[in-house]
């Protein structure tokens, strides 16, 4: 060009993504507020497209949930409340081995080989009582759940191996022992791999009809706190999660560290397949119920916030109660209301992108001298 001047044949990206830094801490609520309300509006949209009444879906959603018959008001709570427990148990596990950056995807597995190491003393040992009966199902599902999250720990910190991938794998060997055992040395009755139901001494206690197992969401939920937030031990997570080099430079034993963390998260996610034995009366190859994997959702939802994660899986528990008393109520498809569920859940985990990250458009092109 006649004026000597050059046009850049580079051009900045179109899109950039910057981490935010907030001045004012309400943003991030307020972003996640928008997210609620996006989610409520985009499913009104899906059930109003399929020719359904939003307000009624949502109405029979909160109904379903929380509101029982008129024979027995309370219903519906229980059994939100069932799946509200074992939800919140498993992500506060979760979040202890998430905190130290490795990647627990074996709760399932963990709160299987729980129910099953708790059924053995229920099968084998009737007669012990009732309250101490209960005290030793709990100890053994925690060391079952334990032992199950310590294969893959030991075999991170000895070969390096993907804790992702192998933590997953865990959960279909349990699910095959569990197969195994109902159709094999524990089965009861020929022809049906069952084991039938336990002795009534191995039943959980109730309050108005409603075992005990919510008692197990206070005591994890304080003692995760307490272990991450004010313990040495759990300051040590911490550090490793951000940066082993840190850690092995602040001479921390970081293989120590997995192993310890990873059979707190194991113990605690085995000790949610007792409390599911015990309120089932008996175990079966879906125990796992696809909770060890709902509640990878609901721990980072949550930012592995111990006082957040009842909070989120509560949320969530209505919503999965709702959603089927929903689809008889209206006819709507099973299918239906899962991609209901999705949707809403897509906008909440939507939203932590936007709480962490702006995006910023760019469509100048450069030009230098």
């Amino acid at each position: 060009m006649s004026n000597g001047s050059k046009v850049s044949t580079g051009r900045e990206p179109l899109i950039r993504i910057v981490k935010r830094e907030y001045n004012n801490k309400l943003i991030p609520g307020l972003i996640r507020a928008g997210a609620l309300i996006l989610s409520i509006i985009a499913g009104g949209l899906f059930i109003w497209a399929m020719g359904f009444n939003p307000f009624e879906a949502y109405k029979s959603i909160i109904r379903g949930a929380l509101v029982g018959s008129a024979r027995d008001p309370m219903s519906s709570i229980r059994s939100t409340i069932d799946i509200f427990v074992p939800l919140c148990v498993t992500a506060l596990g979760l979040s202890c081995a998430f905190k130290m950056k490795f990647w627990n995807i074996g709760g399932e597995g963990q709160i299987i080989m729980g129910g099953v190491f708790a059924t053995f003393f229920a099968l084998n040992y009737p007669q012990i009582p009732r309250p101490l009966m209960l005290l030793i199902m709990l100890i053994a599902g925690a060391v079952g759940g334990a032992l199950m999250a310590l294969i893959p720990a030991l075999f991170k910190v000895k070969f390096g191996t993907n804790e992702t991938l192998f933590t997953l794998m865990l959960n279909y060997i349990a699910i095959y022992i569990v197969k195994y055992l109902i159709a094999g040395p524990w089965q009861r009755t020929p022809g049906f791999a069952s084991i039938g139901k336990l002795d009534k001494n191995t039943y959980l206690y109730e309050i108005n009809r409603q075992n005990i197992g919510w008692i197990a969401v206070i005591i994890v939920v304080l003692f995760v706190y307490f272990y991450l937030y004010k313990t040495k031990s759990g300051y040590e997570v911490s550090v490793v999660g951000e940066s082993q080099a840190t850690a092995r430079y602040a001479g921390m034993n970081i293989r120590k560290i997995i192993i310890k963390t990873m059979l707190i998260s194991g113990a605690i996610c085995g000790i949610v397949g007792m409390i599911k034995v015990s309120s089932n009366h008996t175990l079966t190859e879906g125990i796992g119920g696809g909770v060890g994997f709902a509640a990878i959702t609901v721990a980072w939802l949550s930012q592995l916030n111990p006082f957040i994660i009842p909070i989120v899986s509560a949320i969530i528990s209505i919503l999965q109660k709702g959603s089927t008393v929903m689809q008889m109520n209206m006819g709507i498809s099973s299918y239906a209301a899962d991609v209901l569920q999705g949707i809403i859940l897509f906008c909440f985990l939507g939203s932590e992108f936007f709480v962490r990250y702006s995006l910023v458009f760019n469509l100048r092109i450069k030009e230098a001298k």
